[in-house]
Parts: structure tokens; C-alpha cells; sequence
């Protein structure tokens, strides 16, 4: 499953924390795509993820959008 949170026009620290949210709503090994404009966000979300144990699959950049997936850690 990979769920979709949007959380442009947000800043710090609102983007990580709407992802945690999302992300303890999830099943281990669900994904969660996050678009989101602030570019602290690049910093945080890369951030968050490493501090939490979840997996950063992927960071893309399209324009002022980040996108990052994440898939929800195990247990």
C-alpha cells in the first residue's frame, strides 16, 4: 500500500510531524509518499526518518515540490 500525504504550503515542524502521524497509521512495510514545499524539509524528513527507523526510499525535487517515500519500519 502506499498512502499519500500532502503537506505543501507547511513548515517546519509540521511536515515530520504530519508524517509521523501518517506513518503510525500504517502497517510495517506500508509506504508513504510526502510532497511538500519547505525546503527544510529535505534536512528533516531525511532526518526524522533516520532517528525513527523508518526507510527513506526515495528523495525527488520537481520544481519548488520535494517528494520524499517512505516505507514505515517493521514493528
Amino acid at each position: 500500500m502506499v498512502a499519500e500525504l500532502d503537506v505543501k504550503g507547511l513548515l517546519c515542524p509540521l511536515p515530520v510531524l504530519k508524517a509521523r502521524k501518517a506513518l503510525q497509521g500504517l502497517e510495517p512495510g506500508d509506504l508513504l509518499a510526502v510532497e511538500a514545499t519547505d525546503p527544510a524539509s529535505v534536512i528533516d524528513i531525511p532526518h526524522f526518518c533516520a532517528e525513527s527507523g523508518h526507510h527513506l526510499v526515495e528523495q525527488t525535487r520537481a520544481g519548488p515540490i520535494y517528494r520524499f517515500l517512505i516505507r514505515r519500519k517493521d514493528g
